[in-house]
Parts: C-alpha cells; sequence; structure tokens
C-alpha cells in the first residue's frame, strides 16, 4: 500500500472527496485529514488524525525500548563478566534493574514523543500553519486509476508526496473492527 498526501484549504471539497470515495468502494479507515483545525474537521464529519498520532509518541517509544533492551543487557552482561552473579542474591537483583531501566527508558521516550511532532508530518507543519489541510489516503495498487478519477474532478486537491503507510493487515483490521461495531446491539 502507499499513501497518497493531498492537500486542499477546503474542508467542504475534501467531505465531497471523502464521500465519493466511500461510493467507490475506498473505505474509511483508508482516509485522514490532517488539521491544525481539529473542530471544524469534526464539523463537516471527516475522518481526522488522533490527535496522539500527531505526536511522535509510538516512534519514540519504540526507540527508548530499544536503548532500555540495549541498557538492561549491558547491565547483565556486565554483572556475568564481573561475576557478581555468584553471590547469595544470584541473578535476581540484576534481572530486577535491568527489567527498572527498559521501563524507565521506555517511558522517557514516550513522554519525549508527547513533547515533539509526528515525524511524518513535520513536513507539513507551515502549511498547516498557513490554514491548510492535508488528506491522506492509503491505496492498493489496483484503487490508485480511481482515486485518481475522482482527485481530477477536484481542482483545489494538489498532490504534495507519496510515501509508505500503515501496513496492509492494519488498515484491513480496522475495516473489520469497524463492520463488527456496526453490527453490536
Amino acid at each position: 500500500m502507499l499513501r497518497h498526501y493531498y492537500l486542499s484549504d477546503d474542508l467542504r471539497d475534501l467531505s465531497v472527496v471523502e464521500r465519493e470515495m466511500l461510493a467507490l468502494g475506498v473505505s474509511k479507515p483508508h482516509f485522514h485529514v490532517l488539521s491544525d483545525k481539529d473542530a471544524e474537521v469534526e464539523q463537516h464529519h471527516l475522518n481526522a488524525i488522533e490527535s496522539v498520532l500527531k505526536r511522535d509518541v509510538v516512534h519514540a517509544t519504540e526507540t527508548g525500548a530499544l536503548i532500555g533492551i540495549l541498557a538492561a543487557a549491558l547491565i547483565l552482561g556486565l554483572a556475568y563478566w564481573l561475576d557478581w552473579t555468584n553471590t547469595a542474591a544470584g541473578w535476581l537483583p540484576f534481572v530486577f534493574l535491568s527489567v527498572m531501566v527498559l521501563g524507565f527508558c521506555t517511558w522517557e521516550g514516550g513522554l519525549i514523543g508527547i513533547q515533539v511532532p509526528n515525524r511524518r508530518f513535520r513536513r507539513f507543519k507551515r502549511l498547516l500553519k498557513a490554514g491548510k489541510h492535508v488528506l491522506f489516503v492509503d491505496l492498493d495498487p489496483e484503487q490508485e486509476p480511481l482515486v485518481g478519477a475522482v482527485v481530477a474532478h477536484h481542482p483545489k486537491l494538489k498532490l504534495v508526496g507519496i510515501g509508505h503507510t500503515a501496513p496492509r493487515w492494519l488498515v484491513k483490521g480496522q475495516e473489520k473492527f469497524n463492520q463488527f461495531m456496526k453490527t453490536m446491539p
């Protein structure tokens, strides 16, 4: 799947684009609107990006966890190499310390990630400040001509990039979850 980024300054036009894509069979989890004007996006019933995903929490938490794993391995390796594990306490204090360091690094990474914008959306920061909105659509190769036809009828939409998307299984999982939730009483 590829993610196509389109720029617009008209939320009404984006809601029309969304309805046209839905009519062609592109499901709602395939497109989102990134904007600094979340209230207006909600008023137009567009699929907005969750606020937590506008921040770099996920990436920073993963980075913190990786650093924590390396630090934990270093602690365990150092304890083994210095033969500190051949005491009455054995491995227990070092394993406990390793788990604490891993947890702390992961937690700290998440806290750092809350403070910075998502690395994938940084390139749009100036455009968002200028009042623009970014529609991004996750497409399978067979859907690209359909969406291209919709975009051709909307001159206010401008393609501003193509990138990688969430894994296909995740997008399909969102579709199935939404279908399940609609069937619930």
